[in-house]
């Protein structure tokens, strides 16, 4: 049975391997996040969420071995980093593509009221609802004016004490009971 001791050593070229490897690596992904942008580790997509996730996993995989090399590491950072960029732009250039992408947000709170066919929807619980109300300082439900799950798994609380109505742009593209409370197109009534 191996003890402690047989887990703990490692060789002068694997330690020099593994700081090497860090070093470059950090270094591409500075470089390419400066190159690619702010949005590079943002999650304000599922393909977002896959992207950072899959740089995580190349960039441990990377420095604990020597496979994959730093080289094809860097390259595959290069490729992820062009794919996500790819992918914004055809969701801002293509209704289409935003579409098919990307998740629409749920309503699961509206008016103070919990649309449980909604929390369905979601796979939220209303243990999970009073949890983030909490965070939220909420401290009556007549407070909230909308509860939104968003597309990142993240959820947003828009209340406010006096009774103001939430503006309707901010909830523009969120499913509400099957309904999207988004704007017509021009020639659809």
């Amino acid at each position: 049975m191996p003890g402690l001791w047989d887990w703990l050593p490692a060789t002068p070229t694997e330690i020099t391997g593994a700081l090497l490897s860090v070093a470059l690596l950090y270094a591409a992904l500075f470089v390419l996040t400066r190159i690619f942008g702010l949005r590079s580790f943002s999650k304000m997509s599922t393909g977002d969420f896959v992207v950072t996730v899959a740089i995580g996993s190349l960039f441990g995989a990377a420095i604990a071995s020597p496979n994959p090399s730093v080289g094809v590491t860097a390259v595959a950072f290069l490729g992820l980093y062009c794919g996500k960029f790819f992918v914004a732009w055809l969701k801002r250039n293509s209704r289409w593509a935003s579409r098919v992408l990307d998740n629409r947000p749920i309503l699961l709170m509206h008016g103070g009221k919990i649309l449980h066919q909604n929390l369905d929807r979601a796979h939220v619980s209303e243990a999970d609802l009073r949890a983030k109300l909490r965070e939220a300082n909420v401290l009556r439900l007549e407070e909230v004016q909308a509860v939104v799950f968003e597309t990142t798994g993240d959820v947003s609380v828009l209340h406010d004490g006096d009774g103001t109505d939430v503006e309707p742009w901010l909830l523009e593209g969120v499913v509400d009971g099957g309904q999207a409370t988004e704007k017509p197109r021009p020639g659809e009534g």
